[in-house]
């Protein structure tokens, strides 16, 4: 069995309203992922990604590009100790 892992992923740059969460929604799922993913009362979108580590070290790549309207200047990434549940979902911003 391929080892778990999960990670809180911030992403920076043009990432609101250039539909980047539905993108994320639709990428983390296509990838059979856990998590979720919001915006940030700040600008930023935060995701967690949890699932086969291959699967989510590529989903946190895929953030580094997003959707093709966003304009993304920095992801951080780092791991988080909570699971975030099954599926993956669209949270309310904070």
């Amino acid at each position: 069995m391929e080892p778990r892992k999960t990670m809180r992923v911030i992403v920076e740059g043009r990432v609101q309203g250039v539909w980047f969460r539905g993108w994320t929604v639709e990428a983390a799922n296509a990838h059979g992922l856990d998590g979720w993913v919001r915006n940030l009362s700040d600008g930023r979108v935060e995701a967690v990604f949890s699932g086969p580590a291959e699967r989510v070290d590529r989903m946190v790549q895929a953030c580094r590009a997003g959707p093709p309207a966003a304009d993304v200047k920095r992801v951080s990434a780092e791991p988080w100790a909570e699971h975030p549940g099954h599926g993956f979902h669209q949270r309310p911003t904070v």
